[in-house]
């Protein structure tokens, strides 16, 4: 299934979403080599990104194979995040998303992130004043609403699209929830029927058949992947051969997860510098070896590591008897 946001044609319909100290350029190119329809930069706050900080130009920084890359701003003033939004135009942005949904306490206090879908005036100031300070397309991501006796998604989506937004992406939980209970996919459904741009429906997509439910209960035109990717990169591609299909694709072979570990791990020495990139990839590390045998003890060795030739060579040592004895 093709979706288009705008004049932008996506080739599927799985995305994956922004994920702070996660969604970097290295683990974007990777899960957009591996059949992503949408990459989307971390949260980067727009005062930050018109400064120029060193980190929100790293945050925002793409390249060609991660198009059509989004890069997403946070922020609670109009004329700031419009600014930031033409500055990464400029950087050669295919397409700008807002962030109303971050719930994290210090988004929330600076009146940003899902603090905004309490103020719909507001929100709509700050949309408005995105939409119109660029040429390219502009889309939002929030949640269902603050709290349960809030869910005013469908009235926000409403006015978004009103004022110019070509896509929304909605997670099934109050910014309240924070990431506990479970994602109401049904409710997404009440905003799908609210417009007519394409929505997205995201959390809790673990498994090709969540990714299936989650679609058919909310009617979205397609999912977005968070957490679910976490040590995945091959998962969202997993993900569009199922709904195009019907048929699974198995995990990579070993080899080739072993191959994949010590690529991610290489590419984020380069784009951070082997002090940082080491500190960032542990995370990376653990995600990639869960379940398998021995894994703790793994995650503990690559924790204590200084260097990055000790990583090497605990990643190779770690796969290289998981190959030696099919465990």
């Amino acid at each position: 299934m093709v979706l288009r946001i705008g004049p932008v044609e996506l080739e599927n319909q799985v995305i994956l979403a922004p994920m702070s100290g996660v969604t970097d350029q290295p683990f974007r190119r990777l899960v957009k080599r591996r059949g992503a329809a949408l990459v989307i930069s971390e949260m980067i706050a727009s005062q930050a990104m018109i400064r120029e900080t060193r980190q929100s130009l790293l945050m925002a920084a793409h390249t060609p194979e991660e198009y059509p890359m989004a890069v997403q701003l946070a922020g609670c003033e109009p004329e700031v995040m419009a600014e930031a939004a033409r500055m990464n135009v400029d950087r050669g942005a295919v397409l700008i998303d807002i962030n109303m949904g971050c719930p994290v306490k210090k988004v929330v206090n600076g009146h940003a992130g899902s603090a905004l879908m309490r103020d719909e005036a507001h929100a709509a100031k700050i949309i408005e004043a995105t939409v119109r300070a660029v040429n390219i397309p502009v889309t939002l991501k929030m949640r269902t609403g603050w709290d349960d006796q809030t869910r005013n998604a469908p009235s926000l989506a409403k006015i978004a699209e009103d004022c110019g937004i070509q896509m929304i992406t909605i997670h099934g939980r109050t910014r309240c929830q924070l990431y506990n209970g479970k994602s109401d996919w049904s409710f997404i459904r009440k905003v799908t029927e609210a417009v007519r741009i394409p929505v997205i429906g995201n959390g809790d997509v673990q498994t090709e058949e969540d990714a299936r439910s989650l679609l058919e209960l909310s009617g979205a035109a397609g999912v977005m992947i968070g957490r679910g990717a976490y040590g995945r990169p091959w998962f969202l591609h997993q993900v569009s051969h199922f709904l195009q299909t019907g048929e699974k694709i198995p995990d990579p072979s070993l080899v080739e997860q072993k191959q994949l570990v010590l690529e991610h791990f290489e590419d984020m020495l380069s784009h951070y510098g082997e002090r940082t990139g080491l500190l960032l990839a542990r995370k990376h590390l653990g995600w990639y070896s869960k379940g398998l045998f021995d894994s703790a003890e793994f995650r503990v060795a690559i924790n204590q590591s200084e260097t990055a030739e000790q990583v090497r060579t605990l990643t190779n040592t770690f796969y290289d008897k998981k190959l030696e004895s099919n465990i």
